[in-house]
């Protein structure tokens, strides 16, 4: 028997919930969700049929209930337990200031130990234990009045939240011995963009959870917790199917096509034609019936509907059907855990059979450092490999022609990795697309032309006659008949941003 925190994320990191009757500690500074995460945590309980207590020492109850009418919630269900009433500032109270800190302390914990034994509540609330710091004015008197606390609602069979805003210096590792369980909340600032938060569980006796950071956010109707990924927990191994890309050429290519749960990196410099080979590949699972998904960081979803429309890959049909997600994200709004929570939604919840990331560029400016970003890669490419996914991932290179550089390299990570280059040809700037490496099947290690046309990716025989090729500027010396005809391409003033990507 657990006792549910009324976030689903939080009880799938906790295995279930909180362990009943015990005192549990939630720390944070200001402006993390502390009182959301209590508040919920009494709500959840009185929709059980458990009887719910709120005891502020900081917050009036006319500032908690605009704090629930902003999540749409009712207090009604609870009850509130304000520790200085509206009157104590008057003529009769004004001596209470002047106690000594120890008869205040007592009073303060005694008045709070009367209000539990009448109204009897399963579910307590104290926010926040830095009031009672104050008081305490001494680590050892503190720690007694803590301690005789839990004793009390240890016989109270109570299970307890206490709030603390870290305003001890140094952090309050007392209170950590004390409690059952500790959940640190933290607000970080980039910058640029929004503010992060995310949680850890410090310690949770008698409870397997998943440890390490897990980002959350505040929203309307509570915390919305996005557990780590772990993709260990996750298997669903099964047969490893080649399916195709829409283009024979390719396929050939790959030495078969794509295959199921694997993850192929795409990279290449601006305009060479990456966006558009993932989007054929995209295509053709769609008109076999499998559904995807499109994360899409770097332009607006209106503009890629319409250049694949010119080019004859009209989108607009599956998204009314449903069958394809196209989600235009913005990295300085969206946090790492947020992500890899909706790519799971899509696979878990839509079906989805193919996950495309466009691009890695973007989605590195939301992680914290360049370590952060292969880890969380790798887990969710593992994740997604074990659930029978096909992963398409795009990573433009700085620079076009010569020493051409990506912001990181992640082509270990992925299966296979496809290369997408500019060449030069008798006064021409063509496109060349070679695979480095695959690791499912015997792949083509030539380097073919292609070109943009009207009805996709268009390739040409296998070129031989390539010099320095590995000096990163490779130029044609063959004869001309080897390359495709210069007529078969859409002409220049009909293009107009199509081949951008």
């Amino acid at each position: 028997m657990v006792a549910s925190t009324g976030i689903d994320g939080l009880d799938d990191i906790l295995n279930g919930g909180l362990t009943p009757e015990r005192l549990y500690l939630v720390e944070g500074t200001p402006g993390t969700g502390k009182t959301t995460l209590g508040l919920g945590f009494l709500l959840t309980g009185a929709a059980a049929g458990q009887t719910g207590l709120y005891i502020t020492l900081a917050e009036t109850e006319v500032e908690l209930r605009a704090v629930a009418d902003t999540h749409g919630w009712t207090l009604d269900p609870i009850t509130i337990f304000e520790m200085v009433p509206a009157d104590g500032l008057g003529g009769d109270h004004e001596q209470t200031l002047l106690h000594p800190s120890e008869v205040e302390l007592g009073e303060t914990v005694r008045a709070i130990m009367a209000r539990v034994d009448e109204i009897r509540p399963a579910r307590v609330v104290i926010d926040s234990l830095s009031e009672l710091r104050l008081l305490a004015q001494s680590p050892v008197r503190y720690r007694r009045q803590i301690l005789a606390l839990k004793h009390y609602f240890s016989t109270r069979q109570c299970t307890v939240l206490v709030l603390d805003d870290k305003s001890a210096s140094g952090g309050d590792l007392q209170l950590h011995s004390i409690a059952h369980g500790v959940i640190s909340l933290e607000q970080t600032l980039s910058g640029f963009g929004a503010q992060r938060r995310r949680m850890h569980v410090v310690k949770m006796r008698g409870v397997r959870f998943r440890g390490g950071y897990h980002d959350f956010e505040i929203e309307r109707g509570g915390l919305c917790v996005y557990p780590r990924l772990v993709a260990s927990e996750h298997h669903d191994d099964g047969e490893m199917p080649f399916v195709s890309t829409g283009s024979t050429a390719f396929d050939a290519l790959l030495g078969g096509g794509l295959v199921t749960g694997t993850a192929t990196l795409l990279t290449g410099p601006a305009g060479v034609g990456k966006t558009t080979a993932t989007v054929q590949c995209m295509v053709a699972a769609l008109k076999r019936g499998d559904p995807a998904s499109y994360f899409l960081f770097d332009e607006r979803a209106a503009t890629l509907k319409a250049r694949s429309k010119a080019l004859g890959m009209d989108l607009q049909p599956f998204i009314d059907s449903r069958q394809l997600t196209l989600r235009a994200i913005d990295p300085a709004e969206l946090s790492p855990g947020e992500f890899a929570a909706t790519v799971r939604a899509a696979v878990e919840q839509d079906g989805a059979r193919m996950i495309v990331v466009d691009s890695l560029n973007a989605y590195l400016q939301s992680m914290p450092s360049e370590q952060f970003l292969i880890l969380q890669m790798h887990e969710l490419l593992t994740y997604l490999g074990q659930r029978g996914v096909v992963s398409m991932l795009i990573l433009g290179m700085h620079g076009i022609m010569g020493d051409v550089r990506a912001d990181v390299d992640l082509s270990y990570l992925a299966d296979t990795a496809v290369q997408l280059r500019y060449f030069e040809a008798f006064g021409e700037v063509r496109q060349a697309i070679s695979v480095i490496k695959t690791r499912t099947a015997r792949h083509e290690r030539m380097i073919r032309e292609f070109r943009i046309e009207e009805a996709g990716l268009t390739f040409g025989e296998p070129l031989k006659e390539f010099r320095g090729v590995l000096t990163g500027v490779p130029t044609f010396q063959g004869e001309g008949v080897a390359l495709l005809a210069s007529h078969d391409a859409i002409p220049v003033g009909d293009r107009g941003d199509d081949i951008v990507t």
